[in-house]
């Protein structure tokens, strides 16, 4: 199914049933970003706004893109923050932030369903200011290779939602060509994963 469709279809069950993805992901989010301070954060890919309540409390104005016009309505009825706008967009035309704007882009499970890595990482570095930091946090690329993409249950049927393989080195390489370099790569396990390979892997790329 491709992304807004499949997104648009799971909006009224992605935050009930159980999903250990999802879960490990706000985690996460909530770990590398809770003490941060910051005026500017642009959130790509909110969906029901499970990280932008965070992100309303460690920014002073926070605008949340998603192309989900269901996932944006469930995020607005969960995220009521005066500091917070949504809207939606297409992540993969010119994105509605002025130059050197943003202090801080935060993108989640996102990337996997947009084929091209170096649009992204040129608009995140477009939009940031100097100094500016780019933190994403995807599925990690071992559990692709295993052939595991979002999926979700609709009428007793999995569902699978297009999506696109990068490599670890493909987002090494992304940030690079765009002038932004690495400061953290991590990866992730949910406390369910023992033995098993990593769940997800974030990195923060730095203007």
């Amino acid at each position: 199914m491709n992304p807004k469709q499949g997104y648009n279809t799971w909006s009224s069950t992605y935050d009930t049933v159980e999903n250990l993805t999802r879960d490990l992901d706000q985690a996460v989010t909530q770990k590398t970003l809770g003490n941060l301070r910051l005026k500017s954060i642009l959130e790509i890919g909110c969906g029901t706004g499970k990280n932008t309540a965070l992100l309303a409390q460690i920014g002073e104005r926070v605008q949340a893109v998603d192309f989900s016009e269901h996932m944006i309505e469930k995020a607005k009825e969960k995220v009521k923050a005066n500091n917070v706008t949504f809207s939606m967009a297409d992540l993969t035309q010119r994105w509605g932030c002025d130059d050197g704007s943003v202090e801080l882009v935060v993108c989640n499970l996102v990337l996997e369903h947009i084929e091209d890595l170096h649009f992204i990482f040129a608009e995140a570095a477009r939009v940031l200011v100097k100094q500016g930091r780019f933190f994403v946090c995807e599925l990690h690329p071992f559990k692709q290779y295993q052939g595991l993409k979002a999926n979700f249950q609709k009428d007793q049927e999995a569902i699978e939602i297009q999506a696109y393989l990068h490599h670890i080195s493909d987002f090494v390489a992304a940030a690079k060509e765009n002038g932004l370099v690495v400061e953290e790569l991590k990866e992730w396990w949910h406390e369910g994963d023992e033995q098993k390979p990593p769940r997800l892997v974030s990195f923060m790329f730095r203007k």
